[in-house]
């Protein structure tokens, strides 16, 4: 079977390259520039965007097999996003086709007081997932330049040593620190993969509206959720400068569209299933030993007397 694939041209689009601006003022919320969803007579976007979901879902399944049998590398994928991006759903739906037993998602709350106690990378780095696995990380250590840089007060949690202070250096040193623990990560065999989910203010805005006018959703939507949306620009302008300064050869980020849900999520499971076939990877051939187990075990199965065996 022919591997279903994003075009290259979609997967160049989303990548933020390695030493150049995000620009995410220039990027659209609504769609790439590249038309990718081809091939439906008849059919709309949404249909196109379902169709191509399912595909990469298959594919990223056999993907997953195929990692869990190599067992070299790990595949983290990191998801960001500001509040009603999406993130909880396109988690859901994309990695809804892999072996729960191979995958394991973290969501990252507010930091609790022991790990507070702990460097920033500290929790994050207790939940990487082992080789043949698949991790993902529902936010991440990038808070700690996201919604601390917006709200410089959570600081004082944190207890550091004297001399560091909200500013422009403390910043830069915490994207210097993750670059370099990802580096390493990549170097010792973990594939990095990180999300951003680009939504708009309007979109934000429908979208909790729809949660307080729907009962059953309700429970999605806190008060601090709204109050954040107040800093909104704040938010965007952290992102900017943390997309910029963070993604790298070795662990690129990618801003996704999200102010629809159904093609989002179809780009984030190409984004994925593109990221498996960069390792690859080869089924391992048997040794000696294992080969020679097997055509025992074979010719152990061979004669036996069928007629014996009870139904």
């Amino acid at each position: 079977m022919v591997p279903v694939k994003l075009p290259e041209q979609v997967i160049d689009e989303l990548r933020v390259q390695p030493g150049r601006a995000a620009q995410l003022t220039a990027r659209s919320t609504e769609a790439t520039r590249t038309d990718w969803l081809q091939g439906g007579v008849g059919a709309g976007p949404r249909e196109l965007a379902d169709r191509d979901l399912e595909a990469f879902k298959t594919e990223l399944a056999a993907a997953q097999e195929l990692l869990y049998a190599a067992g070299r590398w790990a595949l983290l994928v990191i998801f960001q996003a500001l509040d009603a991006a999406g993130k909880d759903g396109t988690i859901k739906h994309v990695m809804s086709g892999v072996n729960p037993q191979g995958c394991e998602v973290v969501a990252f709350k507010q930091p609790s007081r022991d790990e507070l106690d702990h460097d920033i990378l500290w929790r994050c780095a207790r939940a990487l997932p082992a080789r043949g696995r698949i991790g993902i990380f529902n936010r991440s250590y990038y808070e700690e330049v996201l919604v601390v840089r917006v709200h410089p007060e959570m600081l004082t949690a944190e207890r550091l040593p004297p001399g560091q202070q909200a500013g422009k250096r403390l910043w830069q040193d915490r994207y210097e620190d993750i670059n370099t623990f990802e580096r390493h990560l990549a170097r010792d065999g973990t594939k990095i993969v990180k999300v951003f989910l680009h939504v708009s203010k309007e979109e934000q805005r429908r979208r909790f509206l729809q949660r307080i006018d729907d009962p059953d959703k309700q429970w999605k939507l806190s008060a601090s959720d709204v109050a954040e949306r107040a800093y909104f620009d704040d938010y965007l302008a952290a992102y900017e400068d943390m997309l910029t300064a963070t993604s790298t050869s070795w662990a690129p980020w990618y801003v996704v569209p999200a102010d629809h849900k159904h093609q989002l999520r179809a780009l984030v499971g190409g984004i994925i299933v593109n990221a498996i076939h960069e390792l690859q990877l080869r089924l391992p051939p048997p040794t000696e030993e294992q080969a020679a187990a097997i055509r025992a075990a074979r010719d152990a199965l061979m004669a036996e007397d069928p007629s014996s065996s009870g139904r």
